[in-house]
């Protein structure tokens, strides 16, 4: 599944340098994750870099959006296959 910033983002911005997809954006009031770009660096990293970093930890898994292991693996292969 892919990852998701709660309401308790204190905007720091240290999340976002640290994604290897570019999936985490500034929203309207908190950074964000888009689902179709996150791997939960699977691919990348053991962890996911955000979550690892984050100060106060407001990245969860997304309930909305499971994924597993393998799904984030093709995920992952789509998005670098042509880099």
């Amino acid at each position: 599944m892919a990852l998701i910033i709660t309401d308790e983002c204190i905007n720091c911005d240290v999340c976002e340098p640290v994604c290897p997809n570019d999936a985490i954006f500034m929203g309207i009031e908190i950074f964000e994750i888009n689902p179709d770009l996150c791997t939960e660096c699977v691919g990348h990293f053991d962890e996911p870099q955000c979550a690892e970093i984050c100060p106060v930890e407001c990245i969860p898994k997304d309930p909305n959006c499971e994924e597993t292991e393998e799904q984030l693996m093709a995920k992952y292969q789509r998005l670098t296959e042509n880099l």
